[in-house]
């Protein structure tokens, strides 16, 4: 009963990961054509940045570059934690 629970969940989430692998637009492709010409015709404007990339990094996607930047410091918090407590654990 177990194992056919288990299987059923794996079929699930095969099922559902292949689905959505075959729903993904092409990588790299924007989702509207007139994104690319939208920033670039307006980072100078907008954000006053002369490099396009560093605009949408830093002003249009701030607080996803800076949710980023939290995951990667709580992990690294937590390796050293870890770490330290089987240096503690070694004395």
């Amino acid at each position: 009963m177990k194992k056919a629970v288990v299987f059923s969940a794996f079929l699930f989430v095969a099922a559902f990961l292949i689905l959505a692998g075959a729903q993904m637009r092409p990588f790299g492709a924007p989702t509207s054509p007139l994104m690319d010409d939208y920033f670039i015709n307006h980072a100078q404007a907008e954000v006053s940045a002369n490099n396009v990339v560093t605009s949408i990094v830093f002003d249009y996607r701030g607080f996803d570059t800076l949710g980023e930047a939290t995951v990667l410091f709580s992990a690294v918090v937590g390796v050293l934690a870890l770490f330290r407590k089987l240096r503690e654990d070694e004395r």
